[in-house]
């Protein structure tokens, strides 16, 4: 069993990462990180870079925090929830892990479509969580 974590290199991908390790460490269970950065077009050629950094340099975080990591790359759907929800069942996960962002009043009334997907189709307990302030 796993922990899945959803990420991205945002404040709420780090947030989810790091809250992954802390449950991990508690649990004595290893981490699936979810790359769910997709490709943009529009991106400059550095951010592939930029990413490939952001992820080794969160790799030593994750040694750091005493448990066992591993990184799946994205896949060619174009939806980042269907590659967690499918890591979660393939690792019978015993948790996911993704980070929400922070809304305005009207933005409330509607989660992101990822998140909400997940919670509602997830086959074990999600944990969802905010970058600090």
């Amino acid at each position: 069993m796993s922990i899945v974590v959803g990420y991205s290199a945002t404040p709420e991908g780090r947030a989810a990462l790091q809250r992954a390790g802390i449950e991990a460490t508690r649990r004595g269970l290893d981490v699936l990180v979810v790359n769910t950065t997709r490709p943009d077009p529009s991106e400059p050629e550095g951010a592939d870079r930029a990413l490939s950094d952001d992820l080794a340099g969160l790799a030593g975080t994750m040694r750091g925090s005493g448990c066992t990591h591993r990184v799946r790359e994205p896949s060619p759907t174009p939806e980042a929830a269907e590659d967690i929800l499918a890591a979660a069942v393939q690792e019978r996960s015993e948790l996911i892990v993704i980070g929400l962002r922070r809304r305005t009043p009207v933005g409330k009334l509607m989660m992101g479509s990822h998140a909400q997907r997940i919670l509602i189709e997830a086959p074990c307990p999600v944990l969802a969580v905010k970058p600090p302030s």
